[in-house]
């Protein structure tokens, strides 16, 4: 089963997420999407992010309509702080090929995450680009240790020694944020049509963001 594994605080969860998950479902023939939202980034450890149950319950608010989407909550039960390396032998064990959805930027700085080899034996990767931001080479975003055990299959496509490849994808330009949309609800402006309609009520009812 080929399933796309989508990390994230999805604080709150927004149409750039789910247009770019749609994206590379269909483009790579993924049977499934799982969003999974982090309990404590590693990255992220002095940010003050909303309450796990508050974003999960947007995020499985907002996918409903799409039977392709589904939220884990693994890394919420286990607790701690949340590595990736954990979260993608849990669902390479359960569903076999998973591909991880990553934005070029974050992959840039693979070399900082925790057990970061390790991840290149248990995960294909679709590393996503905006069509703005100018191309470089595929190779020269992976650490140094990890461009010795890859060689290039195509123009934007990699293959580690573990048969698991890396793949440069295009995706839609929509410039849309978290931190945008939480500026926008503290300022007490609309974020209609940047979240989905079931999000957005979800944020009014518990006036989520407003300080």
């Amino acid at each position: 089963m080929k399933v796309g594994i989508f990390g994230g605080t999805f604080d709150p969860v927004h149409m750039g997420h789910l247009r770019v998950a749609e994206e590379i479902r269909e483009s790579f023939s993924l049977e499934r999407i799982v969003f999974v939202p982090v309990l404590m980034p590693p990255h992220k450890r002095e940010c003050r992010i909303t309450g796990a149950g508050d974003r999960l319950h947007m995020l499985k608010a907002g996918m409903r309509v799409n039977r392709f989407f589904q939220a884990s909550e693994v890394e919420i039960q286990r607790g701690g702080v949340s590595y990736t390396i954990d979260t993608l032998k849990f669902f390479e064990e359960r569903f076999g090929e998973v591909y991880f959805l990553i934005g070029i930027d974050a992959f840039s700085e693979i070399h900082t995450w925790h057990a970061y080899r390790e991840l290149f034996r248990h995960t294909h990767f679709i590393v996503m680009m905006r069509p703005a931001r100018k191309r470089s080479s595929l190779m020269n975003t992976l650490p140094h240790d990890i461009q010795k055990e890859v060689r290039v299959i195509e123009e934007n496509i990699l293959e580690h020694r573990s048969g698991k490849r890396i793949y440069l994808h295009e995706i839609t330009q929509l410039d849309i944020s978290s931190t945008k949309i939480k500026e926008l609800l503290r300022s007490g402006r609309s974020v209609r049509y940047l979240v989905p309609g079931p999000v957005e009520r979800y944020i009014n009812q518990r006036g989520l963001y407003r300080t």
